[in-house]
Parts: C-alpha cells; sequence; structure tokens
C-alpha cells in the first residue's frame, strides 16, 4: 500500500511554515491542500486543543470573510497531530502567494475579544476554547513568519528518501 503524501514528508526536519501538500483535479478545477505548520513536530509540544478549537474558529471566519479570498477558501482545519492546520483553496497558488494572508490572519487573532460561532447552537463543544493561548500561539507563528519571510524553508518540505529495493518493494520505516 502507498503512503499518502503527507506521511512521505519528513517530519523530523520539517519547520514551521506554509506548504503545498497536495493538488487535486476535481472536473475542470485545480484545488490545493496546503500545511501551515504552527510547531515543529515532535520537539515542541502539540498545541493546546482548546487553543486549536479557538484558532480554528477565528482564522476560518477571517479566511471565509476577506474580500480578496473569500471565494477560493474550500475549507480551514487542524491536523490530527495538533501541530498545524490544513487550508484548501480553489486553484494552485505557490505558498509564497497565499503568505500575506494567512499572516493576516494569524495576526488577526490578537485584535480577537471573543471566538466566534462558540456557543451551544453554533458549535459541538463550545466550552472547549482558550482564546489567550489562541492569541499567544497565533502570536508566536505571525512573529516566526515575519523573522522567516523569504526562507525557502518555510515554504518548501524537506522530503523523506524511501529505500527501494531491486524488486520494486519500498520500505517505508527508513
Amino acid at each position: 500500500m502507498d503512503l499518502i503524501p503527507s506521511f512521505s514528508v519528513d517530519h523530523t526536519k520539517i519547520v514551521p511554515g506554509i506548504f503545498t501538500s497536495r493538488v487535486d483535479i476535481l472536473g475542470d478545477q485545480k484545488v490545493t491542500t496546503y500545511d501551515v505548520r504552527v510547531t515543529r513536530p515532535n520537539i515542541e509540544p502539540a498545541i493546546d486543543v482548546a487553543a486549536m478549537h479557538s484558532l480554528e474558529h477565528i482564522i476560518a471566519t477571517y479566511l471565509r470573510n476577506y474580500p480578496d479570498w473569500k471565494d477560493e477558501i474550500i475549507y480551514w482545519g487542524p491536523m490530527g497531530c495538533l501541530t498545524g492546520f490544513y487550508l484548501i483553496m480553489k486553484g494552485n497558488r505557490e505558498p509564497k502567494d497565499i503568505y500575506d494572508l494567512l499572516l493576516g490572519a494569524f495576526k488577526s487573532v490578537e485584535d480577537s475579544e471573543e471566538v466566534p460561532g462558540a456557543s451551544a447552537v453554533n458549535c459541538g463543544n463550545y466550552l472547549m476554547h482558550n482564546l489567550g493561548m489562541a492569541k499567544w500561539y497565533a502570536k508566536k507563528f505571525a512573529d516566526y513568519l515575519t523573522e522567516n519571510e523569504g526562507k525557502p524553508e518555510i515554504f518548501e518540505y524537506p522530503k523523506s528518501e524511501r529505500l527501494v529495493t531491486g524488486d520494486g518493494r519500498r520500505f517505508f520505516d527508513s
């Protein structure tokens, strides 16, 4: 069985950043999934669950209301490993092309006075939010993006090398 593309990324080398995870063609439309990695996997602790939930609400609201981009946004949601988010958009832009959008999204968290949709009517777990921690993670990531703007390692995945035997078998533990 082939490994899915996101598992072929070397998680021991990836740094926080904005990466193209995959590009799909749906009908005549390209759709791109971006890996927005906020923390360093297996090095930094995972993002606090309640903060992650708050970041999901605030940034999804920001992205879906941003005038120049709102019609391109398909999905914004957390990674299961709690080290970042997936952003799915129409089209196929380079990660550098959405840098300003995402930097603005994370910076907007600082100005949030409440978590949008954090009520029993609008959210499946409305009590699990932490706006203060969400602001801390968002500022840390926004500062990191600003300090590393233009550096290729925040836009290009480090790939794992996979051993292939002479008869075509792949080893996925290398």
